[in-house]
């Protein structure tokens, strides 16, 4: 089980201008969510942005701290868009 602020400094150290909110889906802290805004995506595919943010977490996926974790990503354009803030 991790610590839902540890994932997200995880996810900080590799993408380090990132908006990171990570959510526990299920209560028992290894289902989780986390949307990750940065401007390292531009450009990038969704897969790409989504294998950015694994490499972020790649040691607790492989020890199963986390077992499941679902992505929202995008660029900071693509959350203003979508009517989102900072």
């Amino acid at each position: 089980m991790m610590n839902l602020e540890q994932v997200e400094l995880m996810i900080k150290a590799k993408l380090p201008d990132a908006q990171v909110e990570v959510q526990d889906l299920t209560g028992g802290g290894d289902h989780l969510q986390a949307i990750v805004v940065s401007s390292e995506f531009e450009g990038k595919t969704l897969v790409k942005q989504h294998q950015m943010v694994y490499a972020a977490v790649q040691e607790p996926m492989a020890t199963e701290a986390i077992h499941a974790l679902a992505l929202k990503t995008y660029t900071p354009e693509e959350w203003k868009a979508a009517g989102q803030t900072a």
